[in-house]
């Protein structure tokens, strides 16, 4: 290997070379254009939103899992029967969550927690949906999911 100090003079001194390396530079140069022609489009996201008309798969109903349905008014229903308070739907919560858990310790089985189901009328606030979801992750329940209606014509496969 050798290096290219500068060339010599008349007088037979080496100069030093004062050329700059651009290999480096254009490099970088390079790969900060593909970040940003990457991360701007991720950033410049619109805010106008029209979202559900979901297709997704099919859920597996089990008969542990809790059916919740919250209609237009902010009612909140367990089953059909109708739940007056947030309190009343924790202690609700609670108490099947603390149910299913014992029956299945006395089966001896793995223990696998049920799953809350929601049901939301889509004309409904959403402080109507937050409020129960609150509530049922305060009372224990892990997996919460919404039911939602695909869209006609749409197709679902496992």
């Amino acid at each position: 290997m050798s290096m290219n100090v500068g060339s010599p003079t008349e007088t037979g001194e080496e100069l030093p070379m004062s050329d700059i390396n651009t290999t480096p530079l254009v490099d970088v140069m390079l790969v900060l254009l593909i970040i940003f022609l990457i991360t701007v489009p991720v950033v410049l996201q619109t805010v106008p939103v029209t979202l559900p008309k979901v297709a997704n798969l099919p859920t597996t109903t089990k008969p542990e899992n809790v059916l919740i349905s919250v209609d237009t008014n902010c009612d909140v229903y367990w089953g059909r029967q109708k739940i007056e308070t947030k309190a009343e739907l924790l202690d609700r919560g609670v108490t099947a969550l603390k149910a299913e858990i014992e029956r299945q310790k006395a089966k001896g089985l793995k223990l696998e927690l049920p799953e809350v189901h929601i049901r939301g009328d889509k004309d409904m606030e959403y402080r109507c949906v937050g409020g129960v979801i609150f509530t049922m992750q305060r009372a224990g329940f892990q997996k919460i999911g919404f039911i939602s209606e695909p869209p006609a014509g749409t197709i679902t496969t496992r």
